[in-house]
């Protein structure tokens, strides 16, 4: 099929509905979270229950990106994103109908599920239906649209319960996903021209040991999670950082929030705007300023001021203009960085970055607990430094590349024009 390079209303409607889809499965998680007392109390369980939910959800989306990556790239998009999305539609629907917090819980693992289509197979999709620089700006409005997810999904979520049974969360979670599923099935295009249905654990293997050896994808697909870890330490330990610490309430609490998303969405547009006129991995090497003087800022007020959640917020907030400057231009090259197909490697991308969330979550929770507010900053600092270096690294052997292949592209237009 020809990539799209133009960003028009009928190029848009394909990721706008990837998006829709994106958008109903994080809320999916989001909006049920005020209604979990509603649930444990209906079912006649203890509270100890109420985490499960998130716990469920989260494994649900750990569980089969390594297979729908390589799924795809046998018997094609189209078809595994459409039974994607209706087997999200179906999981929520049945939540109508679950009688006991065991059901319940195995719904919301089913549910989770959905996350293994969004990047295995949507991403990887928009990167081969767009012209690069193109398919970079929708990622970035893409990002956009996702990010309203935990902000609104809250707030959405306890005014529904205010009125309504909490069962109709799902139903409208699955309204919007019906919604999305039918603009995919109306729109998105079949990227991928050779398919074979022959799917084994021996092909599967050989993809997976093929990337993990290859030293620049393993370079490159690091850059994400290294780059994304202190504003996911953030979220995991603002709750302790401004209702703990500092004394918020749980709306001051919701507040701060903006700033720190607020910038990551800045970040995504100013990439949008400045896609065209740049050289592809330019933003990366812009956004290393903010990140470092932001994760710099951080640290310092976390040694010598009596109010440190102030310059975290700041420090945070820098950072994620940083990301959002950064992360569609290094999911692109990651994606690009080799031969092995596109689903198996947008797939793998999202097993290495789960690994590295987990071990750095877990190293924020722990040095936190052990040196306080320092120790997270010492932590966000020396991330983000071994980012900075891996990144410079990843972005100069890309847009060399590309710089070759331009030069290369060239060379014939140059020897007709001689002739």
């Amino acid at each position: 099929m020809q990539k799209m390079s133009v960003l028009n209303r009928s190029t848009l409607l394909f990721p706008l509905a990837l998006v829709l889809f994106e958008f109903s499965v994080y809320i999916a998680n989001d909006m049920i979270q005020p209604g979990m007392v509603m649930v444990v109390r209906e079912f006649g369980v203890d509270s100890a229950w109420i985490p499960t939910a998130m716990t469920a959800f989260l494994l649900g989306g750990a569980l089969f990106p390594w297979l729908m990556g390589p799924l795809s790239d046998r018997v094609g998009r189209r078809p595994v994103m459409l039974g994607g999305a209706l087997f999200f539609v179906l999981s929520c629907l049945a939540t109508l109908v679950s009688t006991g917090i065991e059901s319940f819980t195995v719904l919301r693992v089913l549910q989770g599920v959905g996350l293994c289509f969004i990047s295995a197979v949507g991403y990887t999709t928009v990167q081969e239906a767009f012209e690069e620089k193109a398919a970079v700006k929708v990622m970035a409005l893409m990002a956009n649209v996702a990010l309203i997810a935990p902000l609104v999904g809250p707030v959405v979520g306890a005014a529904l319960i205010a009125v309504w049974p909490w069962r109709m969360t799902f139903a409208l979670i699955a309204a919007v996903a019906a919604v999305a599923l039918f603009g995919l099935w109306r729109k998105m295009p079949e990227t991928l021209e050779h398919k074979t249905v022959e799917l084994s654990l021996r092909s599967l293997k050989a993809d997976y040991l093929a990337l993990l050896k290859n030293r620049r994808f393993m370079s490159a697909s690091l850059t994400i999670p290294l780059l994304a870890l202190p504003l996911l330490g953030w979220i995991a330990l603002s709750p302790v950082f401004l209702i703990e610490q500092a004394g918020m309430s749980p709306v001051e609490y919701g507040l701060w929030q903006f700033p720190v998303f607020g910038a990551l969405i800045t970040g995504n547009l100013v990439l949008v705007r400045i896609t065209d006129r740049l050289p592809l991995g330019r933003s990366v090497l812009i956004g290393l300023v903010p990140l470092l003087s932001g994760m710099a800022l951080m640290f310092a007020g976390c040694l010598f001021s009596s109010v440190p959640h102030y310059f975290i917020i700041a420090g945070i907030s820098l950072m994620a203009l940083a990301e959002g400057l950064s992360f569609a231009v290094l999911y692109r090259f990651a994606l690009t960085s080799s031969g092995v197909s596109k689903g198996a490697t947008a797939a793998a991308i999202g097993m290495v970055g789960m690994v590295v969330y987990v071990l750095g979550i877990e190293g924020f929770s722990r040095l936190h607990q052990h040196f306080g507010d320092a120790g997270f900053a010492a932590m966000a600092l020396s991330v983000s430094l071994c980012y900075a270096w891996l990144a410079r690294r990843v972005v100069a052997r890309a847009m060399a590349d590309r710089a070759e292949q331009g030069e290369a592209a060239l060379e014939p237009q140059l020897a007709g024009q001689d002739a």
